[in-house]
């Protein structure tokens, strides 16, 4: 079992993996990605399903708007008493901080059971990034995998994790706020709908700052791995 320390932990972890990934010898090639993103980005089809999507960044399934747990209303940073109440689902998700270095981003996001059985998850979120009026951003791809995005960030590929009550997992989320065409709207998402895996019930979480994607139409995202709790 893939195991990493709790939400204080895997944020430093985070931290650390964009600054590996934006210093040393890899500071050209991120300035390149940078200034001319398409002459280092692997080519992409402009079909909505790419049919040479690199093995490991498949493009998840998006959750159903009609998902979202009842009563449950935008989720922002988690709370420092950590009493929100438990949605109908079972486990509560929750966004981390959103990291930024020279223009890369990456946002933790937790899920916690929060229930009184056991809750299995395997793979990749299914994630949906909402505008201003809750409307789906249709034209932006949510990959599996991060390595399409940047290498900094590990992505250890699913497996099966079994969450007691009152453990967690985690997923992280990483873009470029880069703009390469003026003549094509930026995407500065507010808030996103976020489902454990395709068919489960999603949640609404508004991160502070909210995904500021620019016009790059891709989303990485890494498979959902349990943490240690913090002591």
């Amino acid at each position: 079992m893939i195991l990493i320390r709790g939400r204080s932990a895997s944020r430093a972890l985070l931290v650390t993996a964009l600054i590996l990934a934006v210093g040393g010898c890899g500071l050209g090639d991120e300035v390149d990605r940078e200034l001319d993103p398409d002459r280092a980005a692997p080519p992409t089809s402009a079909s909505s399903t790419p049919p040479h999507v690199p093995e490991g960044l498949r493009v998840s399934e998006p959750p159903a708007a009609t998902e979202t747990s009842p009563g449950a209303g935008p989720t922002g940073a988690a709370s420092p008493d950590g009493a929100a109440a438990c949605p109908t689902s079972g486990v509560r998700m929750l966004p981390g901080l959103v990291e930024a270095a020279m223009g890369l981003r990456a946002m933790s996001v937790t899920l916690t059971n929060c229930g009184g059985k056991p809750y299995t998850v395997k793979g990749y979120p299914s994630i949906q990034l909402l505008d201003e009026d809750g409307e789906t951003y249709d034209d932006v791809r949510v990959l599996q995998g991060a390595r399409d995005i940047t290498t900094g960030v590990p992505d250890f590929g699913p497996h099966q994790v079994t969450l007691k009550p009152g453990q967690s997992a985690g997923t992280t989320l990483v873009w470029r706020n880069t703009v390469t065409e003026v003549a094509v709207p930026a995407v500065n998402a507010p808030a996103l709908r976020i489902a454990p895996l395709p068919g489960r019930p999603a949640e609404v979480l508004t991160p502070d700052g909210g995904l500021d994607l620019g016009n790059t139409g891709r989303l990485g995202t890494t498979a959902w791995t349990q943490l240690a709790p913090d002591f």
